[in-house]
Order: C-alpha cells, then sequence, then structure tokens
C-alpha cells in the first residue's frame, strides 16, 4: 500500500531496457471504479504531448522506482482515449470536501491510500477539525471533482491508521461498490430517536464551523432569495459558517466548495 505522495515523482525503471525512461508526475483517478487506472510521466524536454503508463502494465511500485517491463509501456495520452477522458474529469481528490449522502460535511481529503498491486484506491486520509482519520472506501458512494460523497454511516467506520485498511480482491472490489451504490438509504428506527440523532447533527455541524474558519472565500455568497450573504476575499469565522449553516443545505454547500487556506 502507498499513499499517493510516496508515487509522485518516482522514476520510472524498463526493466528489459536497464534504464530510466520519464517520471512519475501525476496519478489519473478512475471515479467509477474508485482506481488509479494511469500514472503520467515526465520525460525529455523535447517531447512533446502527455505520456502515460496504464497502471495494469506496471510490474511494481517500490520505494525508488516504479517499474515496467518495456519501454513501450509509455504511451501517447491521445492514443488512449479512456485514459484522455479520465484526464480531463481532473478527479484528484487531495482538497476536495466529503459529505453524506444527507448532506453533512465531515472534513477534507488531505491524501489517500493506493493499493500498489493493482491501483485500487483502498481509502481517504480526512482533516476532520483538528485530528486526521482515514475513511475505507466501502463507504464512499462517489468520488467528484469537488465533492465526494459518503454514506450516511461513514464517521463510524473511521480508522486511525492505514494498516487497519482492508485490501479486498477484484471480486471483493465490485461487490463492494456496486452494494454501496446500490443500498438504499436506511429506514429510520422510531425507537432509537432523537436524542442521539441530535447530538450526530450538532456533532458534524461542529465539525463543519472547525473545517472551514479561517478559509477564505473565492466568490460572493448568496441566499436563496439571491441577497448577498459574504463577499468574496472574505476570511470565514465562526458566525460567518454558522450562518450559512442557518440558511441551509445548497447555500453552506455553495460556500464550502469556494473557499481555499
Amino acid at each position: 500500500m502507498k499513499k499517493s505522495v510516496e508515487i509522485l515523482n518516482l522514476p520510472v525503471i524498463s526493466i528489459s531496457e536497464g534504464e530510466e525512461i520519464g517520471q512519475v508526475k501525476s496519478l489519473i483517478i478512475n471515479p467509477e471504479k474508485f482506481s488509479v487506472d494511469f500514472l503520467t510521466t515526465q520525460q525529455e524536454e523535447w517531447q512533446v504531448g502527455v505520456k502515460a503508463i496504464p497502471f495494469k502494465k506496471v510490474i511494481g511500485v517500490g520505494e525508488y522506482a516504479v517499474t515496467v517491463e518495456h519501454g513501450n509501456a509509455i504511451m501517447d495520452l491521445s492514443e488512449i482515449p479512456i485514459a484522455n477522458q479520465l484526464f480531463n474529469k481532473k478527479v484528484g481528490l487531495i482538497g476536495s470536501r466529503v459529505m453524506t449522502r444527507k448532506g453533512h460535511l465531515l472534513g477534507e481529503i488531505i491524501e489517500y491510500h493506493v493499493n500498489d498491486d493493482n491501483g485500487q484506491i483502498l481509502g481517504l486520509t480526512l482533516k476532520m477539525g483538528d485530528r486526521e482519520v482515514i475513511l475505507p472506501m466501502g463507504e464512499v458512494v462517489t468520488l467528484g471533482k469537488q465533492m465526494v460523497i459518503v454514506t450516511e454511516n461513514a464517521e463510524e467506520a473511521l480508522v486511525a491508521e492505514a494498516s487497519e485498511l482492508k485490501v479486498l480482491s477484484a471480486d471483493e472490489e465490485a461487490e463492494q461498490i456496486i452494494s454501496v451504490v446500490e443500498a438504499p438509504a436506511p429506514a429510520p428506527n422510531p425507537t432509537e430517536v432523537d436524542n442521539k440523532a441530535l447530538q450526530q447533527a450538532d456533532g458534524l455541524k461542529e465539525k463543519q464551523v472547525q473545517l472551514l474558519i479561517g478559509k477564505t472565500l473565492l466568490k460572493d455568497i448568496h441566499n436563496q432569495q439571491g441577497n448577498m450573504l459574504f463577499e468574496g476575499g472574505t476570511t470565514l469565522k465562526r458566525e460567518d459558517v454558522e450562518k450559512a449553516q442557518e440558511e441551509g443545505p445548497s447555500t453552506f454547500v455553495e460556500l464550502s466548495m469556494n473557499v481555499t487556506e
């Protein structure tokens, strides 16, 4: 298992030629399969166009290098239509907000963990307030360009260490993705009612506040009536985030997707 940062900038070595043929520049994510499907490479300055290696052609991802069998494992992106499509989707994960299906903001992705045997993404490291935790991919519903949507109970599945993530077989991975996407929202249990739900909601709201305090708005934010709530360039304070929460989910989501450090 590797963090994405441990793969970036590694030299690419051709086993048959015994030489360095490039350097990993970025990881191309397949948001439908929850996997890294290609590695783009940095090559000689005279070479034009984006080059990529299909992950299935990678022999190994080691501490010091990525190895492939032959130099022809590196291909022009224009020659691989699916790679080009995925590249243009620009699903990078790091910096994306994580939200439950019911609209609760959990945190921000600061890293992700990859099975270096097959490229499958195993978990996401989240910053939640002042702590870092890891979310197993079994709780993920959708990987988007700006937002990642997770199950309602995702917070209960958080782990502290990457070693706690389960490495699945190909069949288990497929079943997991299907089960998460197709699973209906759990029916409310009237006997377990409201105190626990209210406590959870308050806890999530506080985490949202902690995540956004001190960040700067990239644009003006308006409420549903079209009235401006905050000007672009505003550094958010607690009362600003709480005001956006009170305005409702659509206003809060717009605010959370348009901030920077």
